[in-house]
């Protein structure tokens, strides 16, 4: 029997009293709440109309162009790598119907892409931290829709740095372009922006 190394354990026990901590106040704080290396992540401005509707905007015109077998999800639950310390929660999740089955938080690996709009009140979550975070979990395209701004990227193909998995190859696009995410391409034309 293999004993674990105390920092090993350590970081686990860490992680788990933090995922504790954060199904107990995931109902009576507003926003969203995360778990990365650093620590809980508390967006505390619950999502407005803008960023609301450019995740359903974005599911939708994903799903028209998708096989039955494959959704574009923008609900729960949260993806999960417990040995990575890393709880996240993408705005839209591009993931296999027979993946979604099952209880419990889904597994990173099993996403196709991760989606994020851009937030209003914390832009490095998405723009910093979920860069850092999403190829360490093994997701292989993230997508980053930003209403500030009226631009995205989407980032792919993870290769390994000094400092971790990371993305190779990073496409810029302003609204108004067709964005490419994994097999399908979509207009960002009328995608709403924060006043």
């Amino acid at each position: 029997m293999a004993i674990a190394p105390d920092d090993a354990q350590r970081d686990s026990v860490h992680y788990l009293a933090m995922r504790d901590i954060v199904e107990q106040m995931r109902d009576s704080v507003p926003g969203k709440l995360e778990i990365t290396k650093e620590g809980i992540v508390h967006d505390m401005m619950a999502p407005g109309r803008p960023h609301e509707l450019t995740a359903a905007q974005v599911s939708r015109r994903l799903e028209k162009l998708m096989p039955d077998e494959i959704l574009a999800h923008t609900g729960t639950p949260d993806v999960e790598a417990e040995a990575e310390g890393i709880m996240r929660h993408p705005d839209v999740m591009v993931i296999a119907v027979d993946d979604m089955e099952g209880e419990g938080s889904f597994d990173p690996r099993t996403l196709i892409a991760a989606i994020e709009v851009v937030s209003r009140s914390n832009p490095d979550n998405d723009w910093v931290s979920k860069m850092r975070d999403y190829p360490l979990l093994g997701v292989p395209i993230y997508a980053i829709f930003d209403p500030r701004t009226g631009t995205g990227a989407v980032l792919s193909e993870i290769h390994p740095t000094p400092e971790g998995p990371r993305y190779a190859i990073r496409k810029d696009f302003v609204y108004g372009e067709d964005v490419t995410i994994g097999e399908w391409t979509i207009s960002t034309d009328a995608l709403p922006r924060y006043a």
